[in-house]
């Protein structure tokens, strides 16, 4: 089987923690690397025997890419993947896909109307905890949910600087982390909300320091679902239903599980894996790759819209917007 090269544009952080992952998959390999800075792109390209590129259309270019990776700050992400789109190349957008549902529903138009792979890089979906999950929901093992829970909140100190309080760079952590309870919700319920209503205190820049919202989904359920830069949470989820509820320990990026049954532990499902666990992910896109399709049935493109959607319609009531908005 051919391996799939992938090129990387973006060198920073999230780069180097994704990389771990790929290289966990034995038919995946770093092919080539862009950056804003050549040194940045360097040091990181030699590190796996890529080729490093000062042009991000000529690393697109480059015929070992079967796949285009987007490590950049959100801001550039719906530039970086309408270069890549408009040159027919798949590519795995790091979430939040882009700032706003305008510029995500532009993004996904283009993917389809070039026939293009598209997907927004929501790796929690991936794990095999999160299918267990998924079976132990789909089975009706705890019944009817009507309620889930989840929180994803750090604390770091406030800093002007940071691309994290600065509102230029579309910071807070609604967009940071906070997408990742939505999402997860959204998982869940397998369908948008019909309600949403939410709360925020600002850090001094104007962004969300830590926000609180309430989803409600047509035919009954609620999410109750928090986020937050300046206060470390227990990082848990939780699903509850009629019969039972499911508990899952750092949802985001789960190893483990567990299943209750009324208040007794009815079955425990762990999952050790190398890494923080972006290797799932890449098989996955890799797998749709292969198979010809243009996007993921996981993590399909209408809902990664409807995402943006709701983190907009809170940003709306908390009165946030983004300078360039």
């Amino acid at each position: 089987m051919k391996k799939i090269g992938w090129g990387f544009i973006g060198a920073g952080s999230i780069a180097n923690r994704f990389i771990k992952g790929l290289v966990q998959v034995p038919d995946a390999y770093l092919a080539a690397v862009a950056s804003r800075t050549y040194d940045g792109a360097k040091s990181f390209a030699d590190k796996y025997g890529a080729k490093v590129y000062t042009s991000v259309k000529e690393m697109i270019l480059d015929e070992n890419v079967d796949v285009v990776y987007i490590a950049t700050p959100h801001t550039i992400h719906k530039e970086n993947t309408l270069l890549a789109l408009n040159m027919g190349k798949p590519v795995l957008c790091e979430k939040p896909m882009a700032p706003n549902a305008d510029l995500v529903s532009e993004m996904v138009r283009t993917a389809r109307e070039k026939n293009v792979y598209l997907m927004e890089a929501m790796w929690t979906r991936f794990f095999p905890v999160m299918e267990k999950v998924r079976t132990w929901l789909n089975e009706g093992i705890i019944g009817k949910v009507s309620f889930v829970t989840a929180d994803f909140g750090y604390s770091t100190p406030e800093d002007p600087s940071s691309r994290l309080f600065d509102p230029n760079f579309a910071g807070g952590s609604l967009l940071d982390v906070g997408i990742y309870p939505i999402a997860f919700a959204f998982m869940v319920f397998g369908k948008k909300p019909n309600r949403i209503t939410g709360l925020a205190d600002m850090t001094s820049t104007g962004v969300d320091a830590s926000m609180g919202c309430t989803l409600g989904f047509e035919g009954g359920g609620i999410a109750s679902l928090y986020s937050a830069t300046n206060a470390e949470t227990p990082q848990v989820a939780y699903i509850m239903g009629d019969k039972g509820r499911i508990e899952i320990p750092s949802f985001w990026c789960p190893k483990e599980a567990n299943l209750y049954i009324g208040n007794n532990l009815e079955e425990s499902f762990r999952q050790e894996h190398e890494g923080e666990g972006y290797q799932f992910e890449v098989m996955a896109v890799q797998d749709d790759i292969r198979a010809g399709r243009l996007e993921n049935e996981l993590m399909p493109l209408d809902e990664s819209i409807a995402i943006a959607e709701v983190m907009d319609a809170l940003r709306k009531q908390w009165g946030m917007s983004y300078p360039f908005e």
